[in-house]
Formats: structure tokens, C-alpha cells, sequence
């Protein structure tokens, strides 16, 4: 009969089992000792020739690796079978595998099979016009790639705005298509919306079918500084790239497509570089705590040299949730509009004292600024004005300019409560403490008109108690929050 190939599995006290080839028949007995296992020279005959030929090239230099044999040398299959048998004591201790991989590598390793197949490369189209003779005929030319990652069920795939259009924020794409790793074509998707602020969009494929596992989301709030991240995205069309680093600051400040800064976004030196945009960044075992979005490039630079920057995933969940459930962002508001803050500055001078806070300017009617009887800033007929409630501090943080109150708000959601300290009329020694619960804007009855004016007139607003007030608009537009 045709001898087979066993791959001896010896447990000893104080010895991982391994496998060693040998040649079984009927005429071969298998023994073993209590303490190690004893290799007689006749294992090594003729037969055992045809044995180890059944083995793979790649296996017989792990056989060889782990009895601590060099074959560096060995350039055919039947050098690297002469060492083996030439280097087979008539007695020898079986040593435990040498696993050619650390824990660290076993887990990057298990960490990209599980998140790769649900990163998604992103394409977009814009519809172009040529002339041919006398017709004219649209054209579908290519606008961008980038990458995004499959956030639910349902196919809302996420990713940056800047992906879907393009830096300069020029507009949806005519279309839009998301090929998932290990699919075999690319699959027609549609916008859901976007928060250009945020430099974030929500995407559905329209075939669900047989989709992956979503990516599993983490936190971002509990992030150190040092601890392991995995970038996986599509730099430069290269689908399906890993990349490794380490979490390198929080809390960095990055300008969205809108103007307004992103408020505490990753800093990481994982390589992203063009096409990474829109991927996942995730945490040793996996889970998403970032969404890569950019990197810094001194001279105009294109390549990565270990600084880009990735939106958190507290802000990603918050903004996509929104995203999906009504269409858009739904932003909470206290109701009022500020001045400016370059007109705080002003009125700090004219003063003679400091106005550490911002200042307000309006507040709209049935808001919830009129429920905590807030007072905003008034000009009264003889052209004086009369400063109204500061506010210096929210939920026990200090409020130093408008973004500061505009992030502290966009944080929560409808219906939360906050906690302000107000200089009223901007006295620091009439300090009050005043809970406000939020609202939305869609909420209000009379949501407030664009004011924006050369010189900063009067806009007579009633202030929901009865009777009228007169606001100093900034001659900038001022801010609503």
C-alpha cells in the first residue's frame, strides 16, 4: 500500500507538541517516551525520500527553521530534503514550533481581515458638454476618488465632503459609485447629505444585498496619546493599503471646507496620503475612532511626511446620525445671535475693561434665551448703547470668542440642558448662573432675518416680554446660536 505522511503530534511535560513528519506503514511502529520523542536512522530510508517529496518547498523550510537548520544555500526542492535528512539525529528532542509571527503582528493581521472588507473606494463622476459637428453630447468625466467605510446595515456608507465635491466644494457629483473590498464590481450610490463643516457626507448603496459587517465604532473622548492606530484606505487608487502609527497629539483645531475649524481632531503619523481621505482610522482591536481626512503639507508638498489628522469619532457619530435621520445636520440653539467678536474688541476699548465672554446681540421671540430671560445688547433713541448679557462660561468651560460657544452648543442635542455663567448688562460683579435647555431652529416660531449692514444700524426686534428692544447689530453678519 501507498505510505501516507503523519504529522506526529507529541505532548511532553514542559514541551509544546509539534509536528514531525514521518513515514507510517503497517511495518512502522509510532512510539513515544514520557520525555521526548527518539528518532531511530532507519526513519530515514528510502521511503521517507517519497515522504518528505509530498511535502511543499515552503514546508520543508519551516520543518528546517524549526530544528534550527540554515538553507539559505539550498536552491532545489531536493537540497533542502538532503539537509533535512542529514540533519536528523539518531536522537533528538522535539523543540515547540517557532511561530514566525509576534502577538503584536497576529493582531494588526486579525484586526485588517475583520475592518478591510467593509472600507469602501469611492469614485465620483461630474456631467461635462462637448460639440461634436452640430450636436452637443454630455460626457461623464471624472471628478475624484477617495475612500469611505460601510457604516450600517442598511449601505449609508460614510466619507469626506471633500471626496464628493472635490476640494473647492463645488457641488454634488452627477454620479457616485462604492466598490467594497473583495467585490467584484462597484456598486451605485447616492448622496444622502453632507455637513460641509465637518467635512463629512453619508452615502447609501442602492444594492444591499450580501453586504459586510459594519465597522465596529469606538469612542474618541477616552484616547491617549501613544496608543496604537491602523489606517486602512485607497492612497493614490492602491485599494485595500494598511498603514500603522500611533495616536501623536488630541485635540488639534483643523479648518473645515466651510471656514469653521473642526474642534478636536486625531493627530497621527499612519501614513494618509491622497486617496486616504474619507477612511476609517481604528484602535488596535478595530474599532473606528476617526475618519482620515488630512495632512500636513508644508510647501505644497503631496506625499505624507507623518503628520495628518483624522475627525473624531464622538463629531462622526453625532453628524452622520443626524445626517440620516433627517437629511441634513440638526443643530441646537439657545436662540440669540452674538456680536461680533472683533466688536467686542472695539466696545473693550471704548470701555476701558475687559469683556472676557461673548456678547449678545438678539434674541429671538418664544426661544429658549427668552424662557431663562436672557437680555441682549441695546442702542436706545439718544444713540447710547446699552450692553446686554455676557456670556463668559457654558458647562464650566470658558467662552474666550463665538466659536467657543458655537462648538460647546453643536455638541448637544435638542432638548439637552446647559449650564451658562452670565455677566448681566456685562457686569463681572453681577454674575449669574443660568440653565437653558436647547432647542432646535426649525423649532422656532420666528426664526431671526440675515442682518448684515454697512454701519451697524438699528434692527427693533421685540424680546418676547412685552415690549420692544433695540439690538446692536454688528456691521458683520453676527452669529446665531
Amino acid at each position: 500500500m501507498k505510505h501516507s505522511v503523519l504529522f506526529w503530534l507529541l505532548v511532553t511535560p514542559g514541551c509544546s507538541f509539534v509536528p514531525s513528519p514521518l513515514v507510517a506503514s503497517k511495518s512502522t511502529p509510532i512510539t513515544s517516551s514520557s520525555s521526548f520523542y527518539q528518532m531511530r536512522p532507519d526513519d530515514f530510508n528510502e521511503n521517507s525520500n517519497s515522504a518528505f517529496n509530498n511535502l511543499s518547498v515552503s514546508e520543508l523550510k519551516r520543518l528546517l527553521g524549526e530544528r534550527g537548520i540554515d538553507f539559505r544555500d539550498c536552491l532545489e526542492k531536493y537540497e533542502l530534503i538532503q539537509r533535512l535528512q542529514e540533519s536528523s539525529p539518531a536522537f533528538r528532542t522535539v523543540s515547540p514550533p517557532v511561530d514566525p509571527l509576534t502577538a503584536h503582528e497576529r493582531g494588526i493581521i486579525q484586526t485588517f481581515k475583520k475592518a478591510s472588507p467593509s472600507v469602501a473606494y469611492v469614485q465620483t463622476t461630474s456631467k461635462a458638454f462637448a460639440r461634436k459637428g452640430l450636436a452637443i453630447r454630455g460626457l461623464e468625466i471624472p471628478a475624484g476618488t477617495g475612500s469611505g467605510f460601510l457604516w450600517d446595515n442598511q449601505g449609508h456608507v460614510v466619507t469626506n465632503y471633500h471626496v464628493v465635491a472635490g476640494r473647492g466644494g463645488g457641488g454634488m457629483p452627477s454620479r457616485v459609485t462604492v466598490k467594497l473590498s473583495g467585490m467584484a464590481r462597484a456598486m451605485e450610490a447616492e448622496v444622502v447629505g453632507a455637513e460641509p463643516e465637518k467635512d463629512l457626507a453619508v452615502l447609501r448603496v442602492k444594492d444591499t444585498y450580501n453586504l459586510p459587517d459594519p465597522i465596529d465604532v469606538g469612542t474618541s473622548s477616552d484616547l491617549q496619546v501613544g496608543q496604537s492606530v491602523l489606517a486602512i484606505g485607497n492612497p493614490y487608487g492602491l485599494d485595500d493599503t494598511l498603514t500603522t502609527g500611533v495616536v501623536s497629539a488630541l485635540g488639534r483645531d483643523l479648518d473645515g471646507v466651510g471656514g469653521r475649524p473642526i474642534r478636536g481632531c486625531i493627530q497621527t503619523d499612519a501614513s494618509i496620503n491622497p486617496g486616504n481621505s474619507g477612511g476609517p482610522l481604528l484602535d488596535s482591536r478595530g474599532r473606528l475612532i476617526g475618519v482620515n481626512t488630512a495632512i500636513f503639507s508644508p510647501g505644497g508638498m503631496a506625499g505624507n511626511i507623518g503628520i495628518g489628522f483624522a475627525i473624531p469619532v464622538d463629531t462622526v457619530t453625532r453628524v452622520v446620525n443626524q445626517i440620516i435621520r433627517y437629511g441634513k445636520t440638526v443643530r441646537p440653539t439657545l436662540g440669540i445671535t452674538v456680536v461680533n467678536d472683533g466688536v467686542v474688541k472695539a466696545l473693550e476699548k471704548q470701555y476701558g475693561r475687559g469683556l472676557d465672554g461673548v456678547l449678545i446681540a438678539e434674541i429671538v421671540p418664544n426661544s429658549p434665551a427668552v424662557v431663562a430671560g436672557l437680555e441682549a445688547t441695546r442702542r436706545d433713541a439718544d444713540g447710547s448703547i446699552e450692553l446686554g448679557d455676557l456670556i463668559s462660561r457654558i458647562d464650566g468651560n470658558p467662552v474666550k470668542c463665538t466659536e467657543d460657544l458655537i462648538s460647546a452648543i453643536e455638541e448637544k442635542q435638542d432638548g439637552d440642558v446647559v449650564e451658562l455663567v452670565v455677566w448681566r448688562k456685562c457686569n463681572p460683579r453681577r454674575v449669574e448662573t443660568i440653565r437653558v435647555q436647547l432647542t432646535t431652529r426649525e423649532k422656532l416660531d420666528q426664526p431671526p432675518k440675515s442682518s448684515s449692514y454697512s454701519s451697524g444700524p438699528l434692527n427693533r426686534r421685540s424680546n418676547g416680554r412685552g415690549r420692544s428692544r433695540n439690538a446692536l447689530v454688528s456691521p458683520f453678519s453676527p452669529f446665531w446660536q
